[in-house]
């Protein structure tokens, strides 16, 4: 894209010089950033309208076209420091006005009466420019409005941060007919990678899912985390669009990655770092929208600003930090609190202090994540409201298919996207249902050959049809369930990550165990004619939507079919544990703020 100048400069502002003049950013540097434009073979073309003293006067020079008004000038000094050093009598325009730049020193191009003139003369200079490849990049299609209107976006946030929603929603208000092809949709479900058009044009999109999403071979995980197998894909996808030259744009609404001791097993270091290369070393355009959450090193991954997108927008309910507030108030006062995070003192003068100590830090985060803070810092390039993103993507996509020989870019027979839909299983064919057989000596046998991953714990009920884990070789996933004759609690489960052959003990089935085993198992007895409502995930339970407001439910409490009961958070995100059908609330297992297990019983209902 050319560059316009329009200068009337009278140099640098003496009064603040120390701050502006000698440092790495100082006002030289917009000189070298000239003459990298200029060594890059972008057009730069200035118009001159009025005093260009010093710096004012070096910057127009680079440019291939300077345009200049009978009252504009280009000095090195201006006439009453000449006047000073050298007692002569001049005016400024007699120094370097159109008269000596234009016809004597060369200085300047074209000279121009006024104002008006000058910016008619600039829009003809660009209009000699090649024109935009945009109409030869889209390949015949035609730019389409989505579906859904763009105007819906702000409808579809809940107000509270740590609340999911459809991305597949938001994408659909940002595509040509609202038209999306995913990629790689078998494998890293919290992740949603694809292609769309906007404006007729390709464009790759990376995606964080929300809510809890069901990974095939390792069950249920929390949309708005990193885990290895998403990292995987967005690596590959990204990889593969910029190898096609189509630009990426990266939605992020993240809380981070992965944590634990699985998490480190798995190598989510390693596996991060490759993302981090593959965007550090990109060449295709990339633009990032904070959507809502960027938080830790997700923000990074997901390629945020420190790795030059060449646009990062923010919206009003973006929320930019290593983490929120309260969790950044749980971690400075630690030592404080107890295992479950709350005061330890019986002081009530020491709990009031830490209690105001942990708001008070909890603000300050949550004040500094506020989006305008963030431009002001100009930690984002620009606040957009979410209407208006589709807008913003047109034109920034637009950009990016402008011009022809600067970039590689494939055409759509050749796309190296192809190989990976080919290296994809079938849609819909990536797991199957294997029973395991009556055991043998209480034994549950691997009917086949995989890697394992348990869905069971230590105690938990068996009985027929439970699912007991997945075997996953390559791209194909086994869904392991019990036959129809076991019954019993689970004892010495596999460990997860465990290669196994056909026949493989998997667990062993008995009557009771002991120690917190039996208590799991005793937990998840159901009394007859009761309805139990189980946890998806492992996480934190809180029967409130706030600390000062009511339960959800309690004993008694009529519900219908699918009313919140409870809330569980994993990685800063809610997700509600919803009745399975319209009854009557007849026990409650837990208590706000404990950690529950996924399979957990959480409620009864009649």
């Amino acid at each position: 894209l050319p560059v316009i100048y329009l200068v009337d400069c009278s140099g640098l502002f003496l009064p603040e010089q120390s701050r502006s003049f000698a440092g790495a950013t100082g006002a030289g540097h917009i000189f070298k950033k000239n003459a990298l434009l200029a060594a890059n073979g972008v057009p730069q073309i200035a118009g001159v309208f009025g005093d260009c003293i010093a710096g004012g006067g070096y910057m127009p020079i680079i440019s291939d076209r300077v345009v200049m008004t009978e009252s504009a000038y280009m000095v090195i000094a201006g006439a009453a420091l000449i006047r000073g050093a050298k007692s002569q009598n001049l005016t400024s325009l007699d120094i370097g006005g159109p008269e000596v730049h234009v016809h004597q020193s060369g200085c300047a191009d074209l000279r121009v009466p006024d104002d008006e003139t000058a910016l008619a003369t600039i829009r003809a200079e660009v209009a000699k420019l090649p024109t935009t490849g945009v109409d030869f990049y889209r390949y015949g299609a035609d730019p389409a409005e989505p579906k859904f209107p763009a105007t819906e976006l702000a409808a579809l946030f809940p107000p509270d941060p740590r609340q999911g929603y459809a991305i597949e929603q938001v994408i659909a208000r940002l595509v040509d007919g609202s038209a999306f092809h995913e990629v790689l949709a078998h494998v890293g479900r919290e992740m949603i990678v694809g292609v769309g058009r906007v404006s007729g044009l390709l464009c790759g999109f990376v995606a964080n899912r929300q809510g809890l999403v069901d990974e095939p071979g390792r069950g249920k995980r929390t949309g708005s985390a990193l885990y290895r197998e998403g990292i995987a894909k967005i690596s590959t996808f990204s990889r593969a669009c910029n190898d096609d030259g189509i630009p990426i744009v990266w939605l992020q609404d993240i809380s981070g990655f992965d944590i634990g001791v699985e998490a480190e097993r798995q190598g989510l270091l390693g596996y991060g770092s490759n993302l981090i290369y593959t965007n550090s070393t990109n060449t295709a355009p990339m633009f990032t929208v904070l959507l809502r959450k960027a938080s830790g090193a997700g923000y990074y991954a997901m390629a945020g600003l420190p790795y030059d997108p060449v646009v990062q927008l923010s919206t009003p309910v973006t929320r930019l930090s290593v983490m929120e507030g309260r969790t950044l108030a749980i971690a400075a006062f630690n030592s404080k609190l107890d295992d479950n995070f709350e005061i330890a003192t019986k002081d009530p003068a020491e709990r009031q202090k830490i209690e105001e100590g942990m708001a008070t830090t909890a603000a300050r985060i949550d004040a500094d994540m506020d989006p305008i803070g963030s431009a002001a810092r100009m930690d984002t390039d620009e606040i957009v409201p979410l209407g208006r993103l589709r807008a913003w993507l047109t034109c920034l996509v637009e950009s990016a298919w402008q011009s022809t020989g600067y970039r590689r870019t494939k055409n759509p027979r050749i796309l190296g996207m192809h190989d990976l839909e080919v290296l994809s299983p079938p849609r819909g064919a990536t797991s199957d249902k294997v029973f395991v057989s009556d055991p043998e000596e209480s034994a549950l046998p691997c009917p086949t050959v995989g890697v394992w991953s348990p869905r069971i714990v230590e105690g938990a009920t068996i009985e027929a049809n439970t699912l007991l884990g997945h075997l996953r070789r390559g791209n194909l996933v086994h869904e392991i369930r019990a036959g129809d004759s076991a019954s019993g609690a689970a004892i010495d489960v596999l460990a997860d990550g465990t290669w196994c052959e056909r026949g493989t003990r998997l667990c062993d089935v008995g009557l009771a165990v002991t120690g917190r085993s039996s208590r799991a198992a005793a937990a998840s007895d159901v009394p007859e004619g009761t309805t139990a409502v189980r946890a998806e995930s492992d996480g934190t339970i809180w029967l409130a939507p706030s600390p000062q407001a009511p339960a959800f439910v309690a004993v008694g409490s009529v519900v219908e079919n699918r009313s919140t009961l409870a809330l569980i958070e994993v990685m800063k995100t809610f997700t509600p544990v919803r009745s399975p059908l319209a009854g009557t609330v007849t026990n409650v297992l837990v208590k706000t703020g404990q950690a529950v297990r996924a399979g957990q019983v959480l409620f009864h209902l009649t």
